[in-house]
């Protein structure tokens, strides 16, 4: 039986306002060892940042990271995948739309990201990626 993307998700997704500046987003992704954080506004989740995003998008165009928003850098075009899809549907997903990490949901609400590390975790825990993916961040 194939497994659901509920089993290799990580759960409790950090957010961030769209009004929250990149050098707190920053803050938060070096303080919870995390590398994406889903950006929200008033009507629910409307994009996600990454630290490379944070670099290319952000510093790398001169911005300032006191004054600039995680709503003017994050990637805009979301797709998720539903917690209860099997893997090889979030794979799919990954693949078609080339992106690394995907909000997961459950009953139109945010409830964990799956990435391509956890994938390879869960499917070949010998992998390069995967032992690149379970290793302690850098602090």
């Amino acid at each position: 039986m194939a497994q659901k993307v509920s089993e290799v998700m990580t759960g409790g997704p950090v957010t961030a306002d769209v009004s929250t500046s990149v050098q707190q987003v920053a803050q938060m992704m070096r303080d919870q060892g995390i590398g994406d954080v889903v950006v929200t506004d008033e009507n629910g989740v409307c994009g996600l940042v990454t630290d490379r995003d944070i670099v290319v998008r952000g510093l790398a165009v001169n911005g300032d990271p006191t004054r600039m928003t995680v709503g003017d850098i994050c990637s805009r075009n979301l797709v998720a995948v539903n917690a209860d899809d099997d893997i090889d549907e979030a794979v799919r997903i990954m693949r078609e739309h080339a992106v690394r990490r995907l909000p997961v949901t459950r009953d139109q609400q945010l409830v964990g990201m799956v990435s391509i590390g956890d994938l390879a975790v869960d499917q070949d825990r010998r992998s390069a990626l995967a032992d690149i993916s379970a290793a302690p961040p850098n602090t």
